[in-house]
C-alpha cells in the first residue's frame, strides 16, 4: 500500500472562534475510544473554558478548516510545577495518518517553549501505537506505565507516561 501523502496544513494559535471545531474533533476521539478516558461529549462552552491565557492551544488547518488541535493544561497546582504542562493532541478522523498530528505537536512544542514551559507530559493508552510512535519521533520519552489507570466502558486501561523536556527553558 502506498503511503498517504501529508495534507497541506498550516498551524496557528487557537482562538475562541475555534472552540466548536475543537469540540467536534475531541468528540470524535471520545467516540472512537482511542485517546481519552472521557465519555461525555464536549460542547463549545466546555472548550472555551480551556482558554485561560496561560496554556497554549494550537490548531492545524487546511483549506477545509481545522483538522487537528494540540493543547496544554495545568499539570499540578503547586507553584514548583508551574513550568510543566500536560498536553493532548487530536486529529479529525478524515485527516488521521497523514502527518497532521506531527505538525500540530511541533507547533505546540514551540508555543509551550514561548510560554515558558520546560516540560510537556501526558499519558497515552498502551495500545495507541500511532500516538506513541509520533511522540517518540518528536523526542518524547516513555517514563513508565500506570497499570489500571482508569476504566473505559467497564474495562481497565493501562497508560504510558510520556515526557519531553524543552531545552530552551532549562
Amino acid at each position: 500500500m502506498a503511503p498517504v501523502p501529508a495534507l497541506a496544513v498550516s498551524t496557528r494559535h487557537a482562538t475562541t472562534a475555534d472552540a466548536a471545531a475543537i469540540a467536534e474533533i475531541y468528540n470524535q476521539g471520545i467516540a472512537d475510544r482511542v485517546g481519552t478516558f472521557e465519555t461525555r461529549e464536549r460542547d463549545k462552552a466546555d472548550i472555551l473554558a480551556w482558554f485561560d491565557g496561560q496554556h497554549p492551544i494550537v490548531v492545524a488547518e487546511d483549506d477545509t478548516g481545522v483538522v487537528a488541535f494540540a493543547s496544554t493544561s495545568a499539570y499540578r497546582a503547586r507553584e514548583c510545577y508551574a513550568g510543566i504542562a500536560e498536553f493532548s493532541v487530536y486529529v479529525a478522523r478524515a485527516a488521521r495518518g497523514q502527518g497532521v498530528g506531527r505538525v500540530a505537536m511541533l507547533a505546540l512544542i514551540d508555543a509551550a517553549a514561548a510560554a515558558g514551559f520546560w516540560k510537556l507530559l501526558s499519558r497515552v493508552f498502551v495500545e495507541n501505537s500511532g500516538s506513541r510512535a509520533l511522540l517518540r519521533s518528536l523526542g518524547f520519552r516513555e517514563v513508565g506505565v500506570y497499570e489500571k489507570h482508569g476504566r473505559l466502558d467497564g474495562a481497565w486501561r493501562d497508560v504510558v507516561i510520556v515526557e519531553r523536556l524543552i531545552e530552551a527553558n532549562l
